[in-house]
């Protein structure tokens, strides 16, 4: 018996927390518009598109977007009411099926192969879908339909804002060769840096690459970027899915031995970290700072507390305490990674929202 080819949509929601702030104030509409906080120490949670076209995105100091766009609007987060419509969002979802895998407040994956309202296409599925939020919130979403979860979320992208597109099983793989590779989920910007030096810039060249080669220059990843670049992706919708944990880790490109050099990289990971967690509102009790020595040596070190951390300074002070007990150092640094688990238990349970 043949397994049918799997539909996959990808929903993204359109600058989901400036624009309910737009939507909520119409007299933010058309202008540019941060979530977050203007002070001298804060980030930028979310930006509108008007906000976009300065170069102002998510997990920006706010000092930083200001310079680059000094009509920038600054409102507060309001995440209850973030949440309130994720939960509108997510009940959409779930009259059309019930593998529904969040991943933040803002997305989520839809395996729709059998649909609950009996739609031929995945691509009808997806529209209707749109049209329902667009109806039942006032705001617009994206939509990447394909076979699996890679392809879906990559064409996501790929008509935003207020767009679908689709990827047949057809066209995934010489789709995907035409692709940046630094558009791929799981190429973060270090490892894209690391592709380009190797001459791997396209999804071309990645996929002209042996496995062995991958092997010996991205290790346990070799596999997945090997697949991906074939259009290739096996992970389920997962509708129970619960998030342990949120990492960040970066290989420097010469080995480090002065301390605030490697401050500074943990500080980098440690934002990363903090931007997923702020994105997907769950914060966890336990910091955990990696570090991994010139001779490949690998050292973890931990600090729990009885409440969740719940700021970007405080997740920037644990973090650093932690990397400060192993400094200073004789033998130079490769690799440093920031991790936050055990997430708050209250928090979860508010899970899965959309």
């Amino acid at each position: 018996m043949s397994v049918p080819v799997r539909k996959i949509i990808h929903v993204d929601m359109d600058a989901f927390y400036a624009s309910v702030e737009q939507r909520d104030d119409p007299s933010l509409k058309g202008k540019p518009v941060a979530v977050g906080s203007p002070s001298p120490r804060g980030v930028v949670a979310a930006a509108s598109y008007e906000a976009r076209k300065f170069g102002v995105r998510s997990a920006l100091p706010s000092v930083t977007a200001l310079r680059r766009c000094p009509d920038l609007v600054f409102v507060r987060a309001r995440f209850d009411v973030y949440k309130a419509v994720s939960r509108q969002i997510h009940a959409i979802f779930a009259d059309y099926t019930d593998r529904i895998q969040p991943l933040s407040l803002d997305e989520a994956y839809l395996d729709v192969t059998e649909n609950k309202r009996g739609l031929p296409t995945a691509w009808a599925t997806a529209k209707e879908i749109r049209a329902r939020i667009l109806e039942e919130t006032g705001l617009t979403a994206s939509a990447g339909i394909s076979y699996n979860k890679f392809l879906a979320k990559l064409a996501s992208d790929h008509r935003k804002p207020n767009g679908q597109f689709a990827v047949t099983p057809e066209m995934g793989a010489a789709w995907v060769e035409t692709l940046p590779v630094a558009r791929f989920h799981g190429v973060g910007p270090v490892t894209a840096r690391k592709m380009e030096r190797l001459g791997i810039v396209t999804g071309a060249d990645l996929r002209a690459k042996s496995l062995d080669f991958l092997r010996a220059h991205f290790g346990s990843s070799a596999g997945w970027y090997h697949a991906i670049a074939r259009g290739e992706d096996d992970r389920p919708v997962e509708p129970d899915r619960v998030r342990k944990s949120s990492g960040s880790e970066t290989t420097f490109n010469e080995d480090l031995i002065q301390s605030p050099d490697v401050e500074a990289g943990v500080l980098r990971m440690a934002d990363d970290v903090w931007a997923w967690c702020e994105k997907a509102q769950m914060f966890g009790r336990t910091v955990t700072v990696k570090v991994k020595y010139r001779d490949f040596r690998i050292i973890t070190r931990s600090r729990s507390q009885a409440s969740p951390v719940d700021s970007r300074e405080t997740l920037h002070a644990t973090a650093l305490a932690l990397i400060r007990s192993v400094l200073p150092t004789e033998v130079g640094i490769r690799l440093v990674g920031v991790t936050v688990s055990n997430f708050d238990a209250l928090v979860e349970a508010e899970l899965p929202l959309f």
